[in-house]
């Protein structure tokens, strides 16, 4: 199996995949990185735990429906050609 771009983009589809099935409040909330946690102050920079969190719940909205399409067609990509 040669490393080329098909399998790059595999391997990320496979991670943002990953990121979308995590549920937050059963396995988020349990290593501490639920909802409320991201709470900041007003005029305050938030820090790289609450920019992790705010990605992964971003990732999980904005990627539902798009991973539908993407992740069928790699099934038939891969039932067609192999």
């Amino acid at each position: 199996m040669a490393f080329g771009l098909y399998s790059l983009i595999e391997a990320a589809l496979l991670c943002i995949n990953a990121v979308a099935v995590l549920n937050e409040e059963r396995f988020l909330s349990k290593v501490g990185w639920g909802g409320d946690q991201s709470v900041g102050g007003f005029g305050e920079e938030p820090g790289m735990k609450a920019q992790l969190i705010n990605l992964i719940r971003s990732i999980r909205i904005v990627m539902r429906v798009p991973l539908i399409f993407v992740n069928s067609s790699v099934i038939v990509l891969k039932l067609v050609f192999g």
